[in-house]
Protein backbone atom coordinates (compact mmCIF):
# COMPACT_ATOMS: atom_id res chain seq x y z
CA UNK A 1 0.00 0.00 0.00
CA UNK A 2 1.70 3.13 -1.00
CA UNK A 3 1.25 6.14 1.15
CA UNK A 4 1.80 9.66 -0.64
CA UNK A 5 1.95 13.28 0.11
CA UNK A 6 -0.75 15.60 0.79
CA UNK A 7 -4.40 15.48 1.91
CA UNK A 8 -5.30 13.04 -0.38
CA UNK A 9 -1.82 11.40 0.77
CA UNK A 10 -3.36 10.77 4.03
CA UNK A 11 -4.42 6.75 4.19
CA UNK A 12 -6.06 4.54 6.23
CA UNK A 13 -4.41 1.63 7.40
CA UNK A 14 -5.60 -1.48 7.04
CA UNK A 15 -5.33 -4.30 9.87
CA UNK A 16 -4.37 -6.45 7.50
CA UNK A 17 -1.10 -4.79 6.46
CA UNK A 18 -0.14 -4.37 9.44
CA UNK A 19 -1.33 -6.53 12.08
CA UNK A 20 -0.59 -5.31 15.73
CA UNK A 21 1.81 -6.82 17.44
CA UNK A 22 2.75 -5.86 20.94
CA UNK A 23 6.76 -6.01 20.25
CA UNK A 24 9.34 -4.16 18.33
CA UNK A 25 10.24 -6.59 15.47
CA UNK A 26 14.16 -5.47 15.20
CA UNK A 27 14.67 -4.69 11.57
CA UNK A 28 18.61 -4.97 12.33
CA UNK A 29 18.67 -1.33 11.24
CA UNK A 30 18.27 -0.28 15.06
CA UNK A 31 15.08 1.27 13.40
CA UNK A 32 11.73 0.39 14.68
CA UNK A 33 9.51 -1.09 12.24
CA UNK A 34 5.93 -0.41 10.58
CA UNK A 35 3.99 -3.10 12.57
CA UNK A 36 5.90 -2.14 15.76
CA UNK A 37 5.00 1.52 15.35
CA UNK A 38 1.06 0.98 14.72
CA UNK A 39 1.21 -1.17 18.35
CA UNK A 40 2.64 1.43 20.08
CA UNK A 41 0.46 3.76 19.07
CA UNK A 42 -2.33 1.66 19.93
CA UNK A 43 -0.77 0.88 23.41
CA UNK A 44 -0.57 5.07 23.45
CA UNK A 45 -4.43 4.91 22.71
CA UNK A 46 -4.94 2.76 26.10
CA UNK A 47 -3.25 4.64 28.51
CA UNK A 48 -4.36 7.66 27.32
CA UNK A 49 -7.46 6.61 27.84
CA UNK A 50 -6.29 4.99 31.18
CA UNK A 51 -4.90 7.88 32.82
CA UNK A 52 -3.91 10.75 30.03
CA UNK A 53 -1.99 12.49 32.80
CA UNK A 54 0.38 9.26 33.59
CA UNK A 55 0.05 8.70 29.43
CA UNK A 56 1.81 12.07 29.21
CA UNK A 57 4.31 11.65 31.94
CA UNK A 58 5.49 7.93 29.92
CA UNK A 59 5.86 9.59 26.53
CA UNK A 60 7.91 12.12 27.49
CA UNK A 61 10.27 9.88 29.20
CA UNK A 62 10.47 7.22 27.31
CA UNK A 63 9.22 4.93 29.82
CA UNK A 64 6.79 2.13 30.46
CA UNK A 65 7.37 1.05 26.77
CA UNK A 66 6.92 4.12 24.66
CA UNK A 67 10.69 4.39 23.58
CA UNK A 68 12.06 1.18 21.48
CA UNK A 69 15.01 1.74 18.50
CA UNK A 70 14.00 5.46 16.96
CA UNK A 71 10.14 4.68 18.00
CA UNK A 72 8.29 7.00 20.51
CA UNK A 73 4.75 8.61 21.22
CA UNK A 74 4.12 12.30 20.35
CA UNK A 75 0.77 14.01 21.33
CA UNK A 76 -0.65 17.47 20.73
CA UNK A 77 -3.88 18.81 22.11
CA UNK A 78 -6.36 20.14 20.22
CA UNK A 79 -5.17 23.76 19.59
CA UNK A 80 -1.85 21.77 18.64
CA UNK A 81 0.19 22.62 21.13
CA UNK A 82 3.06 19.49 21.78
CA UNK A 83 2.05 17.95 25.19
CA UNK A 84 4.26 14.86 24.72
CA UNK A 85 7.44 14.36 23.23
CA UNK A 86 10.86 12.70 24.05
CA UNK A 87 13.06 15.58 22.83
CA UNK A 88 11.93 18.51 25.36
CA UNK A 89 12.60 21.16 22.99
CA UNK A 90 9.07 19.99 21.15
CA UNK A 91 7.32 20.47 24.30
CA UNK A 92 4.90 23.61 24.19
CA UNK A 93 5.73 24.07 20.60
CA UNK A 94 2.72 24.22 17.79
CA UNK A 95 2.87 21.01 16.07
CA UNK A 96 0.35 22.53 13.28
CA UNK A 97 3.79 24.91 12.44
CA UNK A 98 5.73 21.97 11.17
CA UNK A 99 6.95 21.51 7.46
CA UNK A 100 9.08 18.77 6.09
CA UNK A 101 12.07 19.89 3.68
CA UNK A 102 9.42 19.24 0.95
CA UNK A 103 6.77 21.84 2.43
CA UNK A 104 4.04 18.96 3.35
CA UNK A 105 2.35 20.76 6.59
CA UNK A 106 2.28 17.23 7.95
CA UNK A 107 1.43 18.68 11.37
CA UNK A 108 -1.42 20.48 10.23
CA UNK A 109 -2.59 17.39 8.20
CA UNK A 110 -2.62 15.11 10.94
CA UNK A 111 -4.86 17.17 13.33
CA UNK A 112 -6.90 17.95 10.80
CA UNK A 113 -7.65 14.30 10.05
CA UNK A 114 -7.31 12.90 12.86
CA UNK A 115 -10.40 10.81 14.52
CA UNK A 116 -11.00 8.89 17.31
CA UNK A 117 -11.02 5.59 16.82
CA UNK A 118 -9.48 5.65 13.17
CA UNK A 119 -5.41 5.21 12.44
CA UNK A 120 -4.22 6.86 9.75
CA UNK A 121 -0.81 7.53 8.39
CA UNK A 122 1.04 10.09 6.63
CA UNK A 123 4.25 10.06 4.59
CA UNK A 124 6.88 12.96 4.82
CA UNK A 125 10.82 13.54 5.07
CA UNK A 126 11.88 14.56 8.75
CA UNK A 127 15.52 14.19 9.86
CA UNK A 128 16.83 11.11 12.08
CA UNK A 129 17.49 11.68 15.32
CA UNK A 130 21.16 9.93 15.07
CA UNK A 131 22.04 11.47 11.68
CA UNK A 132 19.74 14.56 11.41
CA UNK A 133 19.73 13.68 7.19
CA UNK A 134 15.83 14.03 6.24
CA UNK A 135 14.48 11.16 5.48
CA UNK A 136 10.98 9.38 4.79
CA UNK A 137 8.90 8.75 7.98
CA UNK A 138 5.70 7.37 8.04
CA UNK A 139 3.61 8.16 11.25
CA UNK A 140 0.34 6.60 12.56
CA UNK A 141 -2.18 8.69 14.53
CA UNK A 142 -5.28 9.33 16.09
CA UNK A 143 -7.27 11.41 18.00
CA UNK A 144 -8.01 9.99 21.45
CA UNK A 145 -9.15 12.24 24.57
CA UNK A 146 -7.99 15.97 24.24
CA UNK A 147 -5.12 14.51 22.12
CA UNK A 148 -3.87 14.00 18.93
CA UNK A 149 -1.22 11.03 19.26
CA UNK A 150 1.16 9.48 16.67
CA UNK A 151 4.26 7.36 16.65
CA UNK A 152 6.43 7.38 13.33
CA UNK A 153 8.54 5.03 11.84
CA UNK A 154 11.36 5.26 9.40
CA UNK A 155 11.78 3.80 6.17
Amino acid sequence: MGISRGFGAVAIVAGLLLAGTTQAADTGSGKGSPEAARAMLERAVAAVEANETKALVDFRSGTAGFRDHDLYVFCARSNGTVDAHVDPTQIGRNIKDLYDVDGVAFGQEMMALAREGEIKAISYMWPEPASHVPTAKVTFFTRVANQMCGVGYYK
